[in-house]
């Protein structure tokens, strides 16, 4: 253990480690607001008994140490919504004692402390939570979700009645009529008080670029393999409802790869450089599966060697980029889109569809960024020979 310490207070403070020389009654609002910030992240470690900016270790005496545990507890039973748990352990470092406090990443997020503030890290430091980042806390607690949110400025009128009339009855399997519109929507989680709801608007309304003009896909096609140039080959805002911007993100993707002989014939049309499920199976996940608390586009880069679809937002519930590889799947973020979608789009599940992909063109990489909160799938595309 002490030699695990070592490293530790060698590597200095991070967002999962922070360092505090004493502990004392006039710290509980720092403390608490750090203990919150870890149990909203990942967990962490603070230790106690070392210099906060040196990192070297002045120890505790048992006096300090005994207070100090029942601050600890005394604070995260009472001066944090939900209480937490934390776990205490006294390690002898260079002759001196060490409070090690571990917090637990949270089961019950999000937290806050006694005067109902959240808190989140960042880097090695902690913050207030910002409005929309407090929205994806509780979504990821499952407590609230994004496309069930309202549209203020939208209504029923908004829809386009012939798309949700054409999926309402090949799903049910009966008519339906106009005036019955707006009740079957609201069954169905698609509008709230008349209001269309973002998994209503992105999947059946007529001018999704106006009522979601952040929720859109920035396509560019470079010159290059790297992404600070002064040209491009082509750009497109591809805006609309999924359906369209699928379809049209679809296109420009095409428009971009080559087509390789492949040993047919002259007068034989092409083979695409990289099988087409592979493209269509990324793209509906980032479509489906993306963040949609964070008002940004998703980003389908062209490059000489690579394709690369950016989405906003980390995977959802713990999932890891392993994970994805095996086929893992868990409740998605978007539950009504998942419910919905595959009558309108070629989707088949995180799980399956990644699988797919792999099993068709292995060539690909993924990256699971927790702290810019963004998913990228990079699509290898072959040398040219």
């Amino acid at each position: 253990m002490n030699v695990e310490l070592h490293e530790i207070i060698n590597a200095g403070e991070t967002s999962r480690v922070q360092f505090k020389k004493k502990l004392q009654p006039k710290q509980a609002g720092d403390i608490v607001a750090e203990m919150v910030a870890m149990s909203n992240f990942e967990g962490g470690t603070i230790l106690f008994g070392v210099e906060d900016k040196t990192g070297n270790i002045s120890g505790l005496s048992f006096a300090e140490i005994e207070a100090a545990n029942n601050y600890l507890f005394n604070w995260a039973t009472n001066n944090i919504k939900p209480s937490i748990a934390v776990f205490t352990e006294t390690v002898s470092v260079e002759g001196k004692n060490v409070l090690v406090a571990t917090v637990p990443r949270g089961i019950n997020k999000p937290y806050c402390d006694k005067d109902m503030v959240y808190w989140i890290k960042s880097a090695a430091n902690k913050r207030r939570v910002s409005p929309e980042e407090l929205k994806r806390l509780f979504q990821s607690a499952e407590k609230l979700y994004a496309e069930r949110e309202y549209i203020k400025d939208s209504s029923i009128s908004d829809i386009d009645l012939t798309l949700f009339r054409q999926f309402y009855e090949n799903r049910f399997e009966e008519k339906i009529f106009d005036e019955e519109i707006s009740r079957f929507m609201t069954n169905l989680k698609l509008a709230k008080d008349d209001k269309l709801t973002l998994a209503g608007a992105l999947m059946f309304s007529k001018n999704c670029e106006i009522l979601l003009p952040d929720l859109y896909v920035s396509a560019i096609w470079f010159w290059g393999n790297d992404f600070i140039a002064d040209e491009y080959r082509s750009s497109d805002n591809i805006t609309g409802n999924i359906a369209q911007q699928y379809q049209k993100s679809i296109n420009f993707i095409l428009g971009t790869l080559r087509r390789v002989q492949n040993g047919k014939s002259f007068n034989s049309i092409g083979t695409i450089e990289i099988p087409k499920i592979v493209l269509e199976e990324i793209l509906v996940n980032a479509l489906v599966h993306r963040d949609y608390f964070i008002h940004d586009s998703i980003k389908l880069f062209v490059f000489e060697n690579r394709i690369e679809i950016k989405s906003p937002g980390k995977l959802p519930n713990n999932l890891t980029v392993e994970d994805i590889r095996q086929g893992i799947q868990r409740r998605s973020r978007n539950i009504i889109l998942t419910s919905f979608v595959s009558d309108i789009l070629p989707y088949r599940g995180v799980g399956s569809g990644i699988l797919k992909a792999l099993k068709a063109y292995p060539k690909i990489d993924f990256e699971n960024n927790t702290q810019a909160e963004y998913f990228k799938v990079t699509i290898h595309r072959p040398e040219e020979k």
